[in-house]
């Protein structure tokens, strides 16, 4: 699915897919899955949403780890040990 990927950025888009897809839901159906799931937990269900806020700030930001660096092949501009636009 995601090979290549660093657990952080993997654990990223899942919350990312899950607030995505909560998101399609209330659109399109005014159905809550999250608060269907976790309701009678707020405090649970107030964590995941916050959980899906910070996995989209961190999905904002470039992973520098040396496991995402080396698998982009340069999409993101940046090679491992190299420079942006080397020739």
């Amino acid at each position: 699915m995601m090979k290549g990927k660093c657990t952080p950025k993997k654990v990223s888009w899942l919350l990312l897919f899950i607030g995505g897809l909560n998101w399609g839901l209330v659109g399109a159906f005014d159905w809550n899955l999250v608060h269907a799931l976790f309701g009678s937990v707020s405090w649970l269900e107030r964590l995941i949403y916050v959980l899906v806020g910070l996995a989209a700030l961190m999905s904002l930001m470039h992973c520098k780890c040396k496991t995402c660096m080396s698998c982009c092949g340069g999409s993101c501009g940046k090679k491992e040990g190299g420079d942006m636009m080397k020739k």
